[in-house]
């Protein structure tokens, strides 16, 4: 039994508790937000992202960090703008043996760091483990079979957490490609909402293989540039993320797309959704990079500007259809990891 600490009491944060109680582990459940945890306390659930989804009773809830916090592992899973500040707060709560992770997935906005590097900012004398893949928190929550990636510039410390929460529902590869295992998991959110858009225009399924099978080109092109190693985008945390986010009726992200898709604003498409939507920020982040790098990200440019510049979505359709004719095998990521 694992003594674990998760930070943020959204939809990954409730379903991470509940996944690991009833693993067996202690768990206590964070939240800043007085309300929300006396509702999960009073409930026992959160109705609104995980109706019927009973928090065990052995999982403790608290809006007040204690001055020191004894576990052996803290699971950060708040929103990807909040991240610095719940680092932060855990600066000398946590021990030097506590392992830090994080499943919150994106960019930190204005610095354009990984959570990783804003991680290890804030928590210089730790070795942080990113978890991601295709891992929705509704079918966590529910013991669905789910596959992730724990990655880590320590493989002792990645495999601490694989042996920590591994187990018959919850499968755990170790990674030491923290920059690819990241960047797929915060880029595939910008495909997705380009994916729900090309459902919200009841474009049928060819256009849409397309857009995520040239999206993860993108993703791996922008990723090698950045030091990521081609084959993990070939795994989990790469098409595997991609392809459940642009398919699931779970993601937000396609979602807020389809929205948009359908005529809305990015900013409705948004409000209406109700939660955080990773991609947009992701987007721009995205989209700053590739200027930053010189990589050529044809995809993520003109959901850039469909988000941002209010292009319309069949006139980003038609400057994407539009490029130069190429031969596809100018690009094998896969095999050459060449741009």
């Amino acid at each position: 039994m694992a003594k674990i600490w998760i930070l943020g009491a959204g939809g990954m944060g409730v379903s991470m508790a509940v996944m690991c109680a009833n693993n067996g582990h202690q768990v206590n459940l964070y939240s800043p937000f007085e309300q929300e945890i006396e509702t999960l306390l009073t409930e026992r659930e959160h109705k609104k992202l995980l109706p019927g989804i009973r928090i065990p009773d052995g999982v403790s809830m608290t809006c007040t960090l204690p001055e020191r916090i004894d576990a052996d592992l803290a699971i950060v899973a708040t929103p990807s703008f909040a991240v610095r500040g719940i680092c932060g707060e855990l600066k000398g709560r946590i021990g030097p043996d506590t392992v830090p992770a994080c499943v919150s997935k994106g960019f930190e906005k204005g610095s354009l760091k990984t959570l990783s590097d804003v991680m290890q900012e804030e928590l210089p004398i730790h070795q942080s483990v990113m978890l991601s893949g295709p891992s929705h928190a509704e079918e966590i929550a529910r013991g669905v079979p789910t596959t992730v990636v724990a990655a880590s510039r320590s493989r002792a410390t990645a495999e601490r957490v694989q042996d920590m929460l591994m187990n018959r529902w919850f499968r755990i590869y170790v990674s030491d490609d923290v920059a690819g295992v990241e960047l797929g998991g915060a880029l595939k959110n910008v495909i997705a909402l380009a994916a729900g858009i090309v459902d919200g225009l009841q474009l049928g399924d060819n256009p849409k293989a397309a857009l995520m099978t040239r999206g993860i080109t993108e993703i791996a092109r922008l990723g090698v540039a950045m030091g990521a190693s081609t084959e993990t985008f070939a795994g989990l945390s790469g098409i595997g993320d991609l392809i459940v986010t642009c398919t699931s009726v779970h993601s937000r992200n396609h979602r807020a797309g389809e929205l948009i898709g359908k005529g809305r604003t990015a900013t409705q498409a948004i409000e209406e959704v109700g939660m955080t939507v990773e991609g947009y920020t992701a987007a721009k982040c995205a989209y700053q990079l590739a200027q930053r790098t010189g990589v050529e990200m044809p995809i993520i440019e003109q959901v850039y500007r469909v988000l941002y510049e209010d292009k319309k979505p069949s006139d980003a359709i038609r400057d994407l259809m539009g490029r130069p004719a190429r031969h596809e095998s100018e690009v094998i990521w896969l095999l050459s990891g060449k741009r």
